[in-house]
This record gives structure tokens, sequence and C-alpha cells, in this order.
């Protein structure tokens, strides 16, 4: 999990003390005059903070809205950022934009998400071979290096899809998982975005 500041910890087990009295949550107010600090923003800042970590839940700036967040909740469903779509299918020019983010349950999924960890949502059928299928949104972590047979989320030659990596004889290269798509083998680049670690898929009707 996201770790704390000094300050935000002890902001943090301010209210939690707060709360578990009975009593009600600290203002802003209240905690700007606990810590020193000299206006509200300051505190309204800190607070932000905790909620974005998982630590409370609330409005930042309605301080008698919050809530403490259980460890056993925190360590369970971590939040992951969604950049957009990604083409399973021929590659596409597009950026990668924050257009919200997928909840993760990190019992189930096996692994723990870190801050390099990211989804995107699929758009194409080249990958279907690998039960990957349009509408299914993917988890990838930023970092690792793939290894030959792995999924990834690639920028090759300036454009982005997601494939298999294969490596052979020192070359590398994007397999697609259906017949209709061809390997894509690098003119000029070929760098790996994310490497795939999880999926998603909604429940149809």
């Amino acid at each position: 999990m996201t770790e704390l500041t000094i300050r935000q910890r002890r902001i943090f087990d301010f209210i939690r003390t707060e709360a578990q009295a009975g009593r009600p949550v600290p203002t802003l107010r209240e905690i700007a005059h606990n810590f020193g600090f000299r206006s509200h923003r300051a505190a309204a800042c800190h607070v932000n903070a905790l909620i974005q970590k998982g630590f409370l839940q609330g409005e930042p700036r309605r301080a008698r809205s919050l809530r403490v967040v259980s460890h056993s909740q925190r360590l369970r469903i971590v939040n992951i950022p969604l950049l957009g779509h990604i083409p399973a299918g021929f590659a596409q020019n597009r950026e990668q934009e924050v257009i919200g983010c997928v909840s993760l349950d990190v019992e189930s999924a096996g692994f723990t998400p870190s801050q390099n960890t990211f989804a995107l949502q699929v758009k194409g059928d080249s990958m279907i071979a690998r039960h990957i299928e349009p509408g299914d949104i993917i988890i990838l972590e930023r970092g690792p290096q793939p290894r030959d047979g792995q999924i990834v989320s690639a920028l090759i030659d300036g454009e982005v899809t997601l494939k298999t990596f294969v490596q052979r004889k020192g070359k590398s290269y994007l397999k697609a998982e259906n017949p209709k798509y061809p390997d894509m083998l690098p003119t000029h680049e070929l760098t790996i975005q994310g490497v795939f670690r999880g999926l998603i898929r909604k429940a149809t009707e």
C-alpha cells in the first residue's frame, strides 16, 4: 500500500483516535489548530492526500463527512487508473488519457498493485486466442522487462497496440493472437509500456 508521510500519519492517527473515542471527526479548523497550521488549506491538503491514499473516505473540504477506512479494507480493495483504450487489432496512434479508475480486489487478483499499475480497455479482436475480448479491461504493470510469450501494451514505430511479445534469435516483435492480423516487426522503435497482470470482464446481461 501507499506509505504516509510522518505528518500524514500523525493527522490520520488524530482523526482515527477521535473517531474511535466516539467523538465527532475533527473539522479542518480543529486539525489546523492541533497541528499548528496557519490556514485550513494546509489541513485540507493533508486530508485530501489521506483520501487519495485510501486511508479516509469522504469529501476533503468537509471533515465532518470523513470516515476512517479500516486496515483490512485498504488491503483488500485498491483503485487503479484507467488510461483510456488500447487497440487489440491494428495499431493506432493515440495518447493515453486518464478517464477514470477501476477497483481491484487484491486477494482475487493474486498480486498487489503498485504505483506503476494501470488499466486499459480493449478495442479490437486480435487477442481472442488469449481470451482477451473487446470491452475487457486489462491490468498492466509499467517497468518490468517482458519475457517471451507475455502479453504487453507496446509502442511500435509511434503507434500503440496490445499483442504478445516474442523474442527470436535476439530480435523482438509483436504477435497477434488472431490469424486475421499479421505479426508486427518494428522498423525503428519497440517500447514496452506495460506487462499484462490481469483482466476484468463485465458480466453480460
